[in-house]
């Protein structure tokens, strides 16, 4: 991978600059820059015309100073170790940042899904279990769906895991079914969360949330419900979204004169979420080059897709009316795009700060599959929305006192959060 692109090159770029402002040891950088674990495997898997097909996945185990592993699991064709180490590095920040008691940790398989029938994606997801199942579980790692993954897949795993070591533990994997161990509100976690902190974010600003409209990038999970969210909850309009179609192999931008209407996309959105063209233009929409939703007319953006989206070819491109970004996804700024974000003003709400409402309500899952009693939805969310909360907060009171970037700060909050454990553990 080439290095100007390789998120894991970010992440511990990112990770130096927080380093430098604490002033950390040389020793203490050397533990915190690389992985603890690393596992890389072959998973053997027969396709439904007989074939015997090999799958090559990954789990990355962070740092588990502050507790057991937590991150997701991606199904991706273009999936890749570095790409697996940055998030699960990523997951330690967010999760100290969030201050929920976890370590980050992540997986993936090179894979397309959408090519798998559901036979196939189920003997592959219990697959990656027969080979990772003695390193992972409850208080030592617990996956969660990400790209490419669903609560069945979910699922489908913790069935494995339970079977392999005798006994039904719905805690080593989180993202479930609701009935099936799941969390209520757990779908829509991460991209409320995502608005809780815009609304924050607004507040500080002195920004108008029903004069405000958003450009958001993406419409997968995270993106379908930060639109819901910014239009139900804060009252704004979000005028656009994007999607990548696997059939095309293309990145399309939907907008809509009178404003996006998530629920209606999400009713002609599959699981992968591509959103059928056809019915969208039908129903008005507009249809344009993925790259085009930053350059809408918007106060807020929020990139909610992948990796390396604002870089310094695009984020020259923002609008000048411009005034807030709110990373949905993981890593979507390169180290350019950052720059240039800084030079112009713009408050950064940095991703793992941003994003982390699915972790932490991942970490409620876990919480309930323990006491084995469920709260209700609107219990799980007050809970999200005061995590949340006080997370953005406690960033931004660093970022005032420091006087340093909002990403510096976040990372300042979790760096800190993370040594301070490794040393109560005696580890440095």
């Amino acid at each position: 991978m080439d290095k100007s692109n390789n998120p894991f090159v970010l992440a511990q770029a990112q990770f130096d600059r927080g380093a430098e402002l604490l002033g950390l040891s040389e020793d203490v950088r050397a533990i915190l820059r690389w992985p603890q674990r690393e596992f890389q495997f072959r998973i053997p898997v027969r396709m439904d015309d007989g074939r015997l097909q090999v799958f090559n996945g990954f789990r990355v185990q962070h740092n588990d100073a502050r507790g057991p592993n937590k991150g997701g699991i991606r199904f991706h064709p273009n999936e890749t170790l570095d790409t697996v180490r940055a998030l699960a590095t990523w997951m330690t920040w967010k999760c100290a940042v969030a201050d929920i008691p976890l370590g980050g940790g992540k997986g993936g398989i090179i894979v397309n899904p959408a090519s798998l029938s559901d036979g196939e994606k189920e003997r592959l997801c219990r697959g990656w279990v027969n080979v990772m199942w003695r390193n992972i579980g409850p208080r030592q790692d617990v996956p969660a769906p990400d790209v490419g993954t669903t609560p069945q897949m979910m699922a489908w795993m913790m069935d494995e895991y339970s079977r392999l070591v005798g006994q039904y533990t719905p805690g080593v994997f989180t993202g479930k079914p609701v009935g099936g161990g799941g969390s209520l509100g757990r779908t829509e976690a991460t991209g409320f969360g995502v608005i809780y902190v815009v609304r924050e974010a607004m507040k500080h600003l002195d920004m108008d949330p029903k004069a405000s409209v958003a450009a958001i990038q993406g419409f997968g999970n995270v993106a379908q419900y930060a639109a819901i969210g910014f239009k139900e909850m804060l009252g704004g309009k979000v005028t656009c979204v994007s999607c990548y179609d696997g059939g095309d192999k293309k990145t399309y931008t939907f907008s809509h004169p009178s404003g996006v209407d998530a629920h209606f996309l999400q009713s002609i959105t599959d699981q992968y979420g591509t959103i059928d063209k056809a019915k969208a233009k039908a129903a008005g929409y507009v249809i344009e080059d993925g790259d085009a939703w930053i350059t809408k007319e918007a106060d807020v953006l929020i990139p909610s897709a992948i990796e390396g989206q604002v870089t310094g070819e695009t984020a020259p491109q923002m609008h000048k009316r411009v005034r807030l970004v709110a990373e949905g996804a993981n890593g979507p700024t390169s180290l350019e795009g950052d720059e240039i974000i800084r030079k112009r003003n713009i408050f950064l709400i940095p991703d793992f700060l941003c994003n982390a409402g699915g972790v932490t309500t991942s970490y409620f899952e876990s919480v309930q599959n323990d006491m084995n009693f469920y709260w209700p939805r609107d219990e799980v969310l007050a809970k999200l929305d005061q995590k949340m909360t006080e997370a953005f907060h406690g960033v931004l009171q660093m970022s005032t006192e420091r006087k340093v970037y909002m990403r510096d700060a976040a990372y300042l909050v979790a760096i800190d959060k993370v040594v301070k454990a490794m040393k109560l553990r005696g580890w440095v």
